[in-house]
């Protein structure tokens, strides 16, 4: 297990991942869920697009393409709509 820190702006949808800001454009390269990019706190498009986002930084794109969907329902549409800033076990 690895724990990672994520945090997010909710206001500009800015979100880092240890420390490191994600940019949605290589996850939607991968997958083009959301052209808007990043959101969280329910189970819809920008939650997948965050989601694959930080699969493709833990993982790579073979198993994220694979856990990406697993991954938002545990960790992405639980979040609150507000900023974040959380420890998450991967």
């Amino acid at each position: 297990m690895r724990t990672i820190l994520l945090k997010g702006n909710w206001n500009t949808q800015e979100v880092w991942l240890d420390g490191k800001k994600l940019n949605p454009a290589p996850s939607q390269k991968v997958r083009n869920h959301s052209p808007q990019g990043f959101n969280w706190g329910y189970s819809g498009s920008g939650p997948a697009q965050l989601a694959l986002a930080i699969c493709l930084e833990l993982y790579g794109e073979e198993k994220a393409r694979k856990e990406y969907q697993d991954f938002k329902f545990k960790h992405i549409a639980a979040l609150p709509q507000t900023d974040i800033h959380i420890l998450i076990e991967v």
